[in-house]
């Protein structure tokens, strides 16, 4: 069963993230030398940036150099656009750790630029799948209000995003949200990976959440990741995102 950890505010929610990071962090770094981890865009961001940048309690306890981030989807746009999920990333992680303590940051895969708006879309997502590791540490997911991951979206028209088994990485040429042109992630990355985090906050995620967690709806991309992958699987979530919900009211302890 998938866990579900809940908070009064987002700076809570923000310490046990960390808290959850590092352990997962640590774990990978027992066996090897290399953290792999994915990240998707949005307030997730703002959430890292609070509790491994701003809170001094974790400050010294990220190994930086060790990290190897990738992107669980990104918008086929250059990276300084405000589209951008690595833009996004380097806004709120590389910059802000660079000036708290100008340490050795992490190893960011990007995809390559040079290829955006030379209709090499298929391109760009091969050659980022050729990037990605055999298999990811942790996966910090969001979840859109319609109950997209990544950029997994429900419904017909994006059937061929959850069907695809062959490729680790694929273009989405339809997002209903604009920019429509993507690269994502695909259900075989995420069934591979050691350990799955949703984080969503705000009462505009209750409606989805609650067909997700209590109706456990699998017609959702995010819904079939938390069904299909439970014992692997975490969410983070606010009070305001469970309102009326009858999940049990447990914080992160560490273990």
């Amino acid at each position: 069963m998938a866990s579900v950890f809940t908070y009064d505010d987002s700076k809570t929610l923000a310490h046990d993230l960390a808290q959850y990071i590092l352990a997962q962090q640590n774990k990978a770094l027992q066996n090897g030398k290399r953290f792999n981890i994915a990240v998707s865009g949005g307030s997730l961001l703002k959430a890292l940036n609070a509790g491994l940048i701003q809170d001094p309690e974790f400050q010294n306890k990220v190994q930086w150099s060790h990290w190897h981030v990738f992107f669980c989807d990104e918008r086929i746009v250059a990276l300084e656009d405000e589209d951008s999920n690595y833009g996004a990333f380097k806004k709120q992680v590389l910059d802000p750790l660079l000036s708290v303590d100008g340490a050795l940051g992490p190893t960011c895969y990007a995809i390559n630029e040079s290829l955006v708006g030379l209709g090499e879309n298929d391109r760009i997502a091969a050659e980022y799948e050729s990037l990605l590791p055999d298999h990811f540490d942790l996966i910090l997911l969001g979840c859109g209000p319609d109950g997209h991951t990544c950029s997994l979206f429900p419904g017909k028209t994006h059937e061929y995003l959850l069907q695809e088994r062959e490729k680790k990485v694929t273009w989405c040429h339809s997002s209903p949200k604009p920019p429509a042109d993507r690269v994502t992630f695909t259900l075989p990355v995420l069934e591979a990976a050691e350990a799955l985090c949703f984080v969503a906050e705000g009462a505009s995620k209750q409606p989805i959440l609650e067909r997700i967690l209590e109706g456990h709806d699998t017609t959702l991309p995010a819904g079939l990741v938390t069904e299909n992958y439970q014992s692997c699987v975490s969410w983070f979530v606010d009070q305001a995102a469970v309102k009326g919900l009858s999940v049990k009211k447990e914080t992160f302890s560490g273990n």
